[in-house]
């Protein structure tokens, strides 16, 4: 055998050691990076909506793990262009085209702010606020189908990220109620290559619609509705109000009149101003429930139901067969699609002459 075939193996194995070597700082960049943002990632969904995983996914590809100019020179970790409405510092950068404007960021926690905030506000990115939170194939595609990026291959790109590296995990997180000071998160020092373990109990406190989001612990009720944002329960637009909000305000502020903001929310004696923190609607609630049953909680009334479902309070009481100052008893079932097949046993201080918001 001459010299020249006996180096070809040799050859070969330096060309597949560089290889996995190349492979394996790849994967160290993605492995750093998610442990660097993930908890900006889930504070982000606590705030927008805009599922952790997908976050994640969209500043690994667009950094290339971190690693990009724009990452580098501007805190930019998803490629946003400057757009005829951006004021703050800006750098050029060349990407579909040569020297193209690109927005330019003090910080990255302001650039994981503006990027839930751009998709939160452009109306081309509404409709994936209607997807559940948990659809991080709906949210890829929906995100290539409204124009975020050009590469044709931009969707499997996300999913690809999402599944090799358990992102989805955070999505879970983020529905449970985890920000980034969870202690079990920072003690498993998750990176992406280990799972993080989410147990039977807490699945089954996540809820699905969309951006609402409701957790259980020690069984009281804790909401993590977005903060003065507007989104979506069953089809119906909401926002989370904190008490001491004028109602005259917020119909002013979204172009509703009084009377109509009153009628959606079923209000009958309520004044101006909440005394509670509670949902409100903005449009007519929906006739039917996304799920078949609401399981009733301690202190839940039948109006909190129609409210957390966003089904109209009619609609509920005529399916579960109550009547005004009826209120069902903790752990009994309520219909949300279809009439029940007998009422719900009432709460003992239940009675038809009981006061009601409805």
């Amino acid at each position: 055998m001459t010299k020249s075939f006996r180096l070809i193996p040799a050859l070969f194995c330096a060309i597949l050691l560089f290889s996995a070597s190349y492979g394996q700082t790849e994967k160290q960049r993605i492995e750093s990076y998610i442990s660097s943002y993930k908890d900006l990632a889930i504070d982000e969904m606590l705030r927008t909506g805009v599922p952790a995983a997908v976050t994640l996914a969209q500043g690994i590809l667009e950094t290339g793990g971190g690693q990009s100019d724009l990452a580098s020179l501007a805190n930019n970790h998803f490629g946003i262009k400057c757009k005829s409405e951006w004021t703050g510092e800006t750098i050029s950068h060349t990407d579909d085209a040569k020297d193209e404007c690109f927005r330019k960021y003090s910080c990255v926690q302001d650039s994981y702010k503006d990027h839930s905030d751009f998709l939160r506000t452009r109306p081309c990115y509404a409709f994936l606020f209607k997807l559940d939170p948990t659809d991080y194939e709906g949210w890829a595609k929906g995100l290539k189908r409204a124009g975020y990026a050009t590469n044709p291959a931009y969707a499997q790109k996300l999913i690809k990220l999402i599944v090799e590296n358990n992102l989805q995990d955070y999505t879970l997180l983020a529905l449970n109620g985890v920000n980034n000071h969870d202690e079990n998160l920072a003690n498993g020092n998750n990176t992406g290559n280990n799972e993080v373990s989410v147990s039977s109990s807490e699945q089954s406190t996540i809820v699905k619609p969309a951006v609402a989001m409701r957790v259980l612990e020690d069984k009281t009720k804790r909401t993590n509705y977005p903060a003065n944002s507007v989104f979506s329960i069953n089809d119906s637009k909401v926002i989370y109000a904190e008490a001491g909000t004028s109602l005259l305000a917020l119909a002013n502020n979204y172009n509703i009149s009084f009377k109509k903001l009153l009628e959606y929310n079923e209000f009958v004696d309520q004044t101006d101003i909440l005394n509670s923190d509670q949902l409100i609607f903005l449009q007519k609630k929906s006739k039917k429930g996304t799920k078949d049953i609401h399981i009733v909680e301690a202190n839940e009334t039948i109006r909190d139901i129609s409210q957390e479902e966003g089904i109209q309070l009619t609609t509920i009481m005529d399916y579960n067969g109550l009547q005004k100052g009826m209120e069902p008893a903790p752990g009994e079932k309520i219909y949300l699609k279809y009439p029940a097949p007998s009422s719900p046993r009432l709460a003992a201080a239940s009675s038809y002459n009981t006061a009601s918001n409805m």
